[in-house]
């Protein structure tokens, strides 16, 4: 019988929809983690709609969730995953649960899509309280193992401006000595050979090798645009990449290859079904764009490779 693997995932939470938990559960549990979830916000809907309800979780409910998991003993993961946050003192209380969680798991990988902003139409903005930077910073990317940054985030986290790929590759070893020893930079604004059709997402891994030497392999990968906005996104490549992680250690080219091939096969099927549900020439609605997750269980458990990645 093949070794349980449970996950920890401290994520945002919508009633309808596929974002945070929502987006990183299902895909998990079909790749074969066993998934608590705690809601870090709990949403009717993502906040690409018109209007939404909710509430946030503060740090003292976050501790007193945990501590009923301690109490009963059952606090016992390979991996934490977090998400989207929007209080310091939350954010602060994570890294005190990874820490612990590390103490009594050596092995324990911490997952953190360090969620801040983005860009739109080539300027960066913030979309989480601005205090939460020097949390990340400071206290959550020095713990964490794997991170999945966009390129606005690795900007905002590294203090350096990236322009070029040789200044991409420079940012993720500013992003390695402060920590994790895989970094993703999930998307970015670079040019591509192949036009302005294409996104370009970079990914760093270093390994130990047993002579104690580090290794370090850098790797492309070129995707194709889609002409819509989607939400969840981000949730669902470092959940996915958290599985092909696991599957494949010390092989990002790989893990990446089947992260990205993934998405892609779940972005197209979303965006045809949005369309047929819109109509011709209408640009489908935020419900009409949610992703097609149930609809992709079999591309999610076992992706046609469709986005190959180059080794740098």
């Amino acid at each position: 019988m093949e070794e349980e693997c449970r996950v920890l995932s401290i994520q945002s939470h919508v009633v309808r929809g596929y974002v945070g938990n929502r987006a990183a559960t299902f895909p998990l549990q079909v790749l074969g983690f066993e998934v608590d979830a705690v809601n870090s916000v709990q949403f009717s809907n993502h906040t690409g709609y018109s209007h939404w309800k909710g509430q946030v979780l503060n740090s003292e409910e976050l501790h007193e969730l945990y501590d009923g998991l301690k109490l009963n003993d059952v606090n016992k993961y390979d991996y934490v995953l977090t998400g989207y946050t929007r209080d310091k003192s939350f954010l602060a209380m994570v890294v005190d649960i990874v820490r612990e969680l590390k103490q009594q798991n050596s092995r324990l990988v911490y997952v953190c899509d360090p969620v801040m902003g983005d860009k739109w139409n080539g300027e960066g903005s913030m979309y989480v309280p601005e205090d939460l930077l020097p949390v990340y910073r400071e206290k959550v990317v020095p713990v964490a193992d794997i991170i999945t940054p966009n390129q606005f985030e690795a900007e905002l986290l590294s203090g350096r401006k990236i322009h070029s790929e040789e200044e991409a590759l420079a940012v993720m070893d500013v992003l390695h000595a402060m920590g994790p020893d895989t970094v993703v930079i999930t998307s970015s604004d670079l040019p591509s050979a192949r036009g302005s059709g294409y996104l370009i997402a970079l990914g760093s891994q270093r390994t130990r090798t047993p002579d104690g030497s580090v290794v370090t392999q850098r790797i492309r990968m070129e995707m194709c645009k889609v002409d819509a906005v989607f939400v969840g996104t981000g949730d669902l490549f470092a959940a996915m990449l958290l599985a092909w992680t696991h599957k494949h250690p010390n092989n990002l080219k790989v893990a990446c290859e089947k992260t990205v091939s993934a998405m892609h096969h779940v972005l197209q099927r979303t965006i045809k079904c949005a369309q047929a549900r819109a109509g011709e020439g209408l640009k489908p609605s935020p419900a009409q764009l949610e992703l097609r997750m149930v609809q992709s269980k079999k591309d999610i458990e076992n992706p046609e490779i469709v986005v190959q990645a180059m080794v740098l």
